[in-house]
């Protein structure tokens, strides 16, 4: 399928807009113990909830968070090993890589932010571009057609070679592109983590690319 892209703009943010909503930050408050959350003004829960983190000890906090996101996800021991593993920006690959980055990623700023930088500063990549034609712009797609602008060193086109050439199937896209939104009919914005794709390393902000479905041959 060939494609024309223009990417509009790129930006690096060291946090996501509504990543947190009122009800988590009161369902958080009484986790970490902070009395008659909910009566409490939507604009001050913020910073309540701040105050009431640094009462805990860093791994403790981390913990709270990892359970009220991601229990569903990981057991007891998981949430104790990444609890440690965050302060240290020591996540292991099978967490820090795929299933968990986009939660680990909010849970991590909130702690940066109520610890006052005690926390590593991670941060995301937003990617507005334009394409067309519009035809079937999924992920996996959105990866493929980026990754004609990308530096050659970039981590996507390392770890997953056969993927982006349609030798495999690329199931991996969904979790490496945290959200993809259609602005227009053909403007798209993409977001997904620094780790996965720099600002630096777009290369060209118009061109033309053909990109390989992948075809599994036992259907």
């Amino acid at each position: 399928m060939n494609y024309h892209i223009i990417i509009n703009n790129v930006k690096t943010v060291e946090e996501l807009k509504d990543a947190w909503t009122h009800a988590d930050y009161i369902a958080l408050l009484e986790r970490f113990e902070f009395p008659d959350a909910e009566n409490s003004k939507p604009e001050e829960l913020q910073e309540l909830l701040f105050m009431a983190i640094s009462d805990f000890e860093p791994h403790e906090a981390a913990a709270i968070l990892l359970s009220y996101k991601l229990s569903d996800h990981l057991n007891e021991n998981q949430i104790e090993q990444i609890s440690h593993e965050m302060l240290l920006d020591k996540i292991s690959e099978e967490y820090r890589d795929i299933t968990l980055h986009h939660q680990l990623f909010n849970i991590n700023q909130l702690l940066h932010k109520a610890y006052n930088g005690s926390f590593p500063n991670a941060k995301a990549t937003i990617i507005e571009f334009e394409i067309s034609p519009n035809q079937d712009v999924t992920k996996e797609v959105a990866l493929k057609v980026l990754d004609a602008t990308l530096a050659k060193n970039n981590v996507i086109k390392r770890l997953f070679p056969d993927q982006l050439a349609g030798k495999e199937m690329f199931e991996e896209a969904e979790a490496i592109v945290w959200d993809l939104n259609a602005k227009t009919d053909t403007s798209f914005v993409l977001t997904t983590s620094e780790y996965w794709i720099s600002r630096d390393e777009f290369k060209e902000a118009e061109y033309d690319v053909t990109i390989v479905p992948f075809e599994d041959e036992n259907e």
